[in-house]
């Protein structure tokens, strides 16, 4: 199979086919892991994507070590760097991973920059061509501290905040609302956070596209309000890079959220879609109703118990699922490799 190619950006021409590596590390071995990407690569695929905290189910113990493969990858093989596309991502704050920077807390500037610096280390390379804020700041509680003053009657505050060399004055609204991801699809006006100001993000992420260490920024699980929101914020600062991609929060005939608001939004602001998890998390591959209850190593049998993520987005026993696979089973009698119709269904898109 022959991978097509794309402009994803001025100078960055990436296979529209990107494989993920949230599984090396933990799921995979090192040297299955070099094998995937041997095919991979073999096959036409010039496009990675990874993240500070993978591997998944994420650990103390296994962090950073997809990155670290990728990067072992590359030098083992003597590949060109000009010849591969690496993205990564910086982890938003969660609370759960004290590993990572007590938490992370917030997606600061001190925050960004130490998770640029941390990749480029673990993968040793000089530069990151797609970085990306792997979830939106407004998830969960910040502890960055903000002066704040009380705005008019509508509820508005005006924010203060400095970086080394900027003071920032915004006139917004310095309680963020929680925003539904991982499965989550209700938004909760309830659950509400303090967050960092998307300018002071934006800010650290020019920064490192100054210092020469990132090309491109993109967002990851973002909402139609956030992407806008960044894209705002950009178009009226020149020292803010503006975002070329966004990944959405799964996409798959099992997972259309995408197909609302947020592809109004990509399609009239010309931003590209990396829809990740095309067949499922492996359930549209039909493996997991065999008769044997699929293999002992599939993900959500080697994890049970420990990959909320996916026990939350895709129960076995929903019979939405079973039809699902019996609709794979029906195409891949056709020409068509076994699970390509799924891939396809991805590459038809002219939003992706």
């Amino acid at each position: 199979m022959s991978v097509p190619l794309f402009n994803l950006a001025p100078n960055l021409t990436v296979s529209r086919l990107c494989l993920g590596t949230m599984t090396f590390g933990e799921q995979n071995s090192l040297p299955q892991s070099l094998r995937l990407l041997d095919q991979a690569f073999d096959a036409g695929i010039n496009f990675f994507d990874s993240a500070e905290m993978y591997p998944v189910p994420q650990r103390a113990e296994t962090q950073g070590k997809s990155e670290e493969y990728f990067g072992q990858w590359v030098r083992k093989r003597k590949i060109s760097r000009d010849r591969v596309v690496i993205a990564t991502k910086v982890a938003g704050p969660s609370g759960q991973m004290s590993w990572i920077r007590d938490g992370p807390k917030c997606l600061d500037a001190k925050n960004i920059t130490e998770a640029v610096d941390g990749s480029l280390k673990r993968l040793q390379m000089d530069h990151i061509d797609l970085y990306q804020i792997h979830w939106p700041d407004r998830f969960v509680y910040s502890s960055y501290p903000l002066s704040i003053s009380p705005g008019d009657s509508l509820g508005l505050w005006t924010c203060h905040f400095k970086t080394k060399s900027r003071h920032f004055k915004v006139l917004h609204s310095c309680v963020s609302s929680y925003v539904p991801m991982f499965g989550e699809t209700e938004y909760d006006p309830v659950r509400q956070f303090s967050s960092v100001p998307i300018e002071e993000q934006l800010d650290a992420l020019g920064r490192a596209v100054d210092a020469g260490k990132i090309r491109y920024i993109g967002l990851s699980n973002e909402t139609p309000y956030g992407v806008m929101k960044f894209l705002h914020f950009a178009e009226n600062n020149v020292h803010y890079p503006k975002i070329i991609s966004v990944q959405v929060n799964s996409y798959s005939l099992l997972c259309r959220t995408f197909d609302s608001g947020m592809a109004e939004c990509c399609h009239h602001e010309r931003i590209y879609v990396l829809g990740y998890s095309p067949l499922a998390m492996g359930i549209l591959s039909g493996k997991y109703f065999a008769s044997d209850g699929a293999p002992s190593d599939a993900r959500l049998n080697l994890f049970k118990g420990r990959y909320s993520e996916g026990e939350s987005r895709y129960s076995l026993a929903r019979n939405t699922l079973k039809l699902a696979t019996m609709v794979n089973k029906i195409l891949s009698t056709l020409v068509l490799q076994k699970n390509m119709v799924f891939i396809l269904y991805h590459l038809q898109s002219p939003l992706f």
